[in-house]
């Protein structure tokens, strides 16, 4: 049982204090979720087997009263299970399935092109005694070298906007994933969020995004525990002339998967909007 309502989580930072690893942020959010006060211990990429004594070479990892648990879907499990009257992450196991499906499909969409548009940042806001093993890691993973990477990143950004288009359909539904409260499968999805402003040196995403007030409200939750120094802006991103339209400005098809046909007058817009029947006829 956590003592004094407290539970050691190991971070993982770049130098400027910003946790940055979507895994680590999703369990630091499960941690306030359930309502505990963090023990942090800090650090980088390496050194990490030493700070766990010898534990796990991997983050993210917590310590609850002398219990380790490692791997942040497990922390998860680990928390419903030891604190059921707290409130629940996960709650239901189908739950675990479909926000993997989205995480999934996040990192495909998302994660994969920024992580490449911010390669260089990614490596130089680490810790000097990082540098090595983030450069020669990335370099097997990417088979390229980090400056390589970003060339074109400006072609990347606008292509990357649509492909969310599927999340903002959800959320301009509802409150939260979770539905009127956040659930694990919000802060596994904001983690994408997070970590891109722990890297980010140029905003990837518009102004207007209508993913904003999602992404600002997890940023501010828990007294803003997405809001520490160091973190980059997401929002400013200037679009270009002949790029793609970043998300729908109208009804959208994915806005209607999710709602209720109450009758004629509920589906009234979308349908003309389909049929082209609400459109003006040339003169």
């Amino acid at each position: 049982m956590a003592k004094d309502n407290k539970i050691t989580f190991f971070d993982l930072t770049h130098e400027s204090g910003c946790t940055t690893s979507p895994f680590v942020w999703a369990t630091k959010y499960a941690l306030k979720h359930k309502g505990f006060d963090l023990d942090v211990v800090p650090g980088g990429f390496t050194g990490i087997l030493d700070r766990t004594g010898g534990r796990s070479e991997r983050l993210p990892v917590i310590c609850d009263d002398g219990e380790y648990v490692l791997d942040s879907w497990l922390i998860a499990e680990y928390l419903d299970a030891k604190y059921p009257d707290r409130p629940t992450l996960i709650g239901d196991p189908s739950v675990k399935v479909l926000t993997q499906f989205l995480e999934t499909w996040l990192w495909k969409t998302v994660v994969g092109p920024w992580a490449r548009c911010f390669a260089v940042q990614y490596r130089d806001r680490c810790f000097p005694h990082d540098i090595q093993y983030i450069t020669e890691s990335r370099l097997r993973m990417w088979g390229k070298p980090m400056e390589e990477l970003i060339v074109g990143r400006e072609d990347v950004f606008p292509k990357v906007l649509p492909e969310m288009e599927l999340l903002r359909g959800i959320l301009r539904e509802h409150k939260w994933l979770g539905g009127e409260t956040p659930n694990y499968a919000d802060y596994r999805a904001l983690a994408v969020f997070l970590w891109a402003a722990s890297i980010a040196d140029t905003p990837p995403m518009t102004e207007d995004d209508p993913l904003r007030d999602w992404i600002d409200r997890g940023f501010d939750l828990y007294g803003g525990l997405g809001r520490i120094p160091g973190m980059s802006p997401l929002f400013g991103l200037k679009l270009r002339e002949g790029d793609p339209e970043p998300f729908a400005k109208g009804p959208s098809l994915v806005a209607g998967l999710v709602k209720r046909n109450t009758g004629p007058a509920s589906t009234a817009a979308e349908t003309a909007h389909i049929t082209g029947k609400g459109e003006k006829a040339p003169a």
